[in-house]
């Protein structure tokens, strides 16, 4: 049964998905027209949202340019590639292929989403380099890894608990501090995540269609690079010798590293994108040895990134547009307006995971629905944490369905969305049945 409806959403999503840009792009319209018809805006109204808010996301796509090139860089160094094939090692059968990425996702995401997306996408095309002639489907492979993805707004980098948590946020005088205990460490967090691990990864596997339908891996989009042969120091010019100096690399990389103890210990900082892209960074300067290595590692890396580039400012107008219109809050008000007590959770999650198509930023989609749900939740007394983490479920549930977080995965592996998206259809639909139900009984 996985398999044939695998099948059938695959073929779907082939014929009928566009390319990622051109979903940025209806999407666009669709939020354009909805601003018009449901908030009665005018066109140059939304013309002016669309534009106002179309670089707002200019930093968050640099730090994901940054973890996508770093990551990438720092995968191309000896002793993390050896970590990369020591893991696809295990996964001799197309069974435990699709099954390890899954896994590997879940948790590494849950640690840390930045570092759980582009590790399982460098540890997909690993185990399918190491599948290559055995049978695996390379499309649901990559689909896999992905699907782990689901759980990270439940983890330790989760956007809406964390800033609940937080000294002096927005909300702190209706609700004051919310400690993680109540979020991302309660029932509502952690047993999703437990049943999601449990489960999924045979949910995805089994999916795997028959030998005659299987798509391998195009080995010749991942040839690894012969070393170049290493030049007589005493032939080099200069700045040749600067550009092959291991001192250099040695002395950046070491001062790096002083630094990332300095945050951690000293400073107390916690894991986000900067410090992780910051530890890429050094890390890539340190193992590939010399800058020349890093400076061709980078250029390689640097071909990845331009889905990102084009298509974030899209969202960010799309994200301008259901804010200033107004069209984000009618949404969470409408799902609020018939909740009860008990069923606001539940509202909560579903009316997230449709925001979020729209608004795929867990830190802005909390800024525009938190405050809403916080209030309804207060005047009919619900709990406040359940409500927190129905957003944030939501948040992260229809990321199966949204180009936005697949953009770099997507860029490293070399497909396209219309590739996987069929696979995380019912990585959407098994999701969704588990943590609504968990929602309500929890």
């Amino acid at each position: 049964m996985l398999r044939v409806l695998g099948d059938a959403f695959s073929k779907f999503a082939k014929k009928y998905l566009p390319d990622a840009l051109i979903f940025a792009m209806i999407l666009t319209l669709i939020t354009f027209v909805l601003g018009m018809v449901i908030q009665k805006k005018s066109a140059i109204d939304m013309i002016v949202y669309m534009g106002d808010g179309f670089w707002s996301l200019l930093a968050f796509a640099m730090q994901m340019c940054l973890v996508l090139m770093t990551g990438h860089i720092l995968a191309q160094t000896k002793p993390m590639a050896a970590v990369l094939k020591t893991i696809a090692k295990a996964a001799n059968t197309p069974f435990k292929a699709v099954a390890l990425a899954c896994v590997v996702m879940i948790v590494t995401s849950y640690l840390n989403w930045g570092f759980g997306l582009i590790f399982t996408s460098l540890l997909a095309i690993e185990i399918a380099k190491n599948m290559k002639g055995k049978g695996l489907h390379y499309p649901l492979l990559v689909a896999s890894a992905y699907s782990g993805f689901l759980v990270w707004h439940a983890g330790l980098s989760a956007s809406a608990p964390l800033l609940v948590n937080t000294q002096g946020h927005f909300l702190q005088a209706k609700i004051g501090l919310i400690p993680v205990s109540q979020t991302i460490f309660s029932p509502v967090g952690y047993v999703p995540v437990l049943v999601l691990l449990v489960t999924l990864p045979f949910i995805m596997a089994g999916m795997h269609p028959k030998k005659e339908q299987v798509i391998e891996v195009d080995p010749s989009l991942f040839v690894e690079k012969k070393e170049k042969p290493k030049k007589d120091p005493s032939q080099m010019t200069p700045a040749e010798r600067m550009e092959n100096s291991v001192v250099l690399s040695l002395i950046i990389g070491i001062i790096g590293l002083i630094y990332v103890f300095y945050y951690f210990f000293v400073k107390k900082g916690s894991l986000d994108l900067n410090i992780l892209n910051f530890i890429f960074l050094m890390l890539g300067i340190l193992l590939h040895g010399t800058p020349r290595n890093f400076i061709d590692a980078a250029i390689e890396a640097g071909k990845t990134v331009w889905g990102i580039v084009v298509q974030f400012p899209f969202y960010a107008g799309i994200m301008g547009m259901m804010t200033k219109s107004g069209l984000a809050a009618t949404i969470a008000n409408w799902f609020a307006s018939f909740s009860t007590a008990r069923t606001l959770p539940l509202y909560t999650y579903w009316s997230a995971g449709l925001i979020n198509l729209f608004i795929p930023s867990g830190g802005g989609q909390w800024s525009v629905q938190g405050p809403i749900m916080i209030d309804a939740a207060m005047k009919i007394g619900a709990s406040v944490p359940k409500v927190i983490m129905g957003v944030a479920w939501g948040d992260a549930w229809t990321n199966m369905i949204q180009p936005f977080w697949a953009l770099p995965l997507l860029s490293v592996a070399k497909l396209e969305i219309r590739d996987i998206m069929g696979y995380c259809v019912m990585a959407l639909i098994w999701s969704g049945i588990v943590t609504s139900i968990l929602l309500l009984i929890l």
